[in-house]
């Protein structure tokens, strides 16, 4: 009797075996020139770029900075035994010329706008008020203690570097390198450090994660088969996923994100994980079959599940793209493609990689194996013995994990992205405990396009109020910063400072930026600034937020009314600690959308691929299980 034909996979097998060496000859030679294509995938460290273009609190926040030019500063902060001179306002003059030195160095630096720094030796040249003076500095360049000084520096946005050619992390090198040499320990934290530290960190670690991941995996490979191809070739497929991927990224214009930083450790396990199935597969089929033979077996038998892995992973990635936050999007596109990549990759790489002729090998057992295989066969069947009893205790723990839903908080705390011994930590506490934190948030009003004297001691009045503002003792503001405080240092003189735009005038000569920082007039709109310490629990910190949001908007109804032509009909709160506050919200937000297309995705994948609806939702168990534990 005639053999039957060959189905469409053994034709397929035949020819990926068949043309074996000239697909792996093809898979290098692209590579080679995708690798140079590689280098030039940029990374996003945008602190915009983990919000959807629609997030109202990213509105606020992108709107404040191009009216008030954002608050791109960096905290230089220090001790100094005798700073101030007796009781008096004055400073001890030795202190005062190191002051000064150290910040001409700091202004120097490229990508530092050096007519914006400010330190104490200049801003007590202020000729009024200078008691009142340097009680509005407290917080900011002097702590209450008297000792503790800081020197501020306002950096080049984003945009201004990019176009100025001089990269934000070379500014904060050299200001951080500057700070290193001066004669004292210095702090350095704000914003955009901050900000620039959580990129470098995530990108950091997401390399070494890889690199120990590979090194790790591939160890355990070599272990496990004791054959030096072996190990290669998991690595030779992963290594190429990711070049090919990376490859198509930068040609689709695609960037990395903080939260695609583990790109690479996830295709290392997934490429690792295929190869290692057939790896064993066709360990096993050479007990009794010629080379070519045993991978032809190896192949027909492994190629379908490893499809259907590969599409019901890719399925689950997939999802991701109905989120609205374009980070998370490109994360799920990335990986979506790599996914698929490693299908590609493997079924056109392997069969030259494992039957090429000079490096060929069979793996060998691993040690202990057969006692392994003891252990699984006996838990097996005890699984069988004991179904219900088994899905019954599962329904139990995830019952009881599920219960820990109630009890997740989001975490507001920027700090508890880093180590407790890391510089920026330690710079953090340092100024929280002297300088009462370098968290930084507004509140942000409409305001007339001419100011008047009823309008600037309105705004003075809500300023007042939020000092007054305390939800627990860690949790108040501990600096508020209205525009009527600068205006209160500048006496009433006749015919001098005897109107609102003459004392603004006076001010803008003896401190520059402080009117522009505060007030637009052009866009009709002023913000009151404040400081609080960002190391507090997530619920006093949220609870603040809404204390100040409270509080505006009652002062906000208070002063509209029909008779009031100065009434404004509008106040924010916003800044970047309220963004960092908001982060977790804006990435779970679509999270539970997410998560049923993805349960679609993979229920429908298996369905197809076992013919069998009750088995597609049987395969759903596996995902809820460990997500919900």
């Amino acid at each position: 009797m005639p053999d039957p034909r060959p189905t469409l996979l053994e034709r397929l097998v035949q020819f990926l075996v068949r043309a074996r060496f000239a697909m792996l000859g093809a898979v290098i030679v692209i590579t080679v020139p995708a690798f140079f294509v590689s280098q030039q995938l940029a990374f996003d460290q945008s602190i915009e770029s983990l919000y959807s273009d629609s997030d109202p609190h990213l509105s606020d926040y992108l709107e404040s900075k191009s009216l008030f030019g954002g608050d791109e500063f960096a905290i230089l902060a220090f001790r100094e035994e005798e700073l101030f001179a007796g009781d008096s306002n004055d400073l001890v003059p030795e202190t005062a010329e190191r002051l000064r030195g150290f910040a001409e160095r700091l202004a120097a630096v490229p990508g530092v706008m050096s007519e914006s720094t400010q330190h104490l030796e200049s801003a007590l040249r202020f000729p009024y008020r200078r008691g009142r003076v340097r009680e509005l500095l407290e917080g900011v360049l002097v702590g209450d203690d008297g000792h503790t000084t800081s020197v501020v520096l306002r950096i080049m946005s984003e945009q201004q570097a990019q176009e100025a050619g001089i990269p934000r992390a070379r500014t904060i090198a050299e200001i951080r390198q500057i700070a290193a040499e001066f004669d004292r320990p210095v702090a350095v934290v704000g914003e955009p450090v901050q900000v620039h530290d959580m990129f470098r960190y995530v990108e950091e670690d997401g390399q070494v994660l890889f690199l120990v991941s590979l090194c790790l995996l591939g160890s355990v490979i070599f272990i496990l088969f004791r054959r030096v191809q072996w190990v290669l070739l998991p690595l030779f497929v992963v290594v190429v996923t990711i070049i090919w991927t990376e490859a198509i990224l930068v040609l689709s214009g695609i960037r990395l994100s903080m939260v695609s930083s583990m790109l690479n450790s996830l295709v290392t396990i997934i490429s690792i994980a295929t190869v290692t199935h057939v790896t064993v597969q066709y360990r096993e089929r050479r007990k009794e079959l010629e080379r070519v033979e045993a991978l032809k077996q190896t192949f027909i038998a492994l190629l379908p599940a490893i499809f259907w892995t590969c599409a019901t992973t890719a399925a689950g990635f997939g999802a991701l793209l109905s989120s609205h936050i374009t980070p998370v999007q490109s994360f799920g596109t990335m990986m979506t493609l790599a996914t698929l990549l490693v299908l590609v990759v493997a079924a056109t790489s392997l069969p030259g990689g494992i039957l090429i002729g000079w490096l060929a090998s069979d793996p060998r057992s691993a040690p202990a194996e057969h006692q392994l295989q003891g252990f699984l066969g006996g838990v097996t069947d005890s699984v069988e013995k004991r179904p219900l009893l088994l899905a019954l205790g599962a329904v139990v723990i995830v019952v009881f994990a599920g219960l820990g839903f109630f009890r997740l908080e989001v975490e507001t705390d920027f700090s508890k992205n880093f180590r407790a011994s890391s510089d920026i930590v330690q710079s953090l506490n340092f100024v929280e405990e002297n300088l009462g934190g370098a968290g930084t948030r507004e509140v942000k009003l409409w305001a007339p396009a001419e100011l008047s004297g009823r309008y600037v001691g309105k705004a003075g009045g809500l300023a007042e109020r939020l000092r007054n503002l305390k939800e627990a003792e860690e949790g108040e503001l501990t600096k508020v910063i209205a525009l009527s405080d600068g205006l209160d240092l500048v006496p009433y003189i006749p015919f001098v400072t005897n109107t609102i735009d003459k004392r603004l005038a006076v001010l803008d000569r003896l401190q520059p930026e402080f009117t522009s920082s505060l007030y637009n007039p052009q866009a009709e709109r002023m913000r009151i600034v404040l400081r609080a310490r960002e190391r507090q629990p997530s619920e006093t910190n949220m609870a603040l937020i809404q204390n100040v949001r409270e509080t505006t908007e009652q002062w906000l109804a208070e002063s509209v009314q029909p008779d009031n032509p100065e009434a404004g009909g509008e106040a924010k709160t916003t800044g970047l600690f309220v963004l960092l506050a908001f982060l977790i919200e804006s990435l779970l937000s679509d999270q539970l959308v997410s998560f049923v297309l993805a349960a679609i995705g993979i229920g429908t994948m298996m369905t197809i691929a076992f013919r069998s609806p009750v088995v597609g939702l049987i395969s759903l168990v596996p995902n809820l299980f460990p997500l919900v534990l």
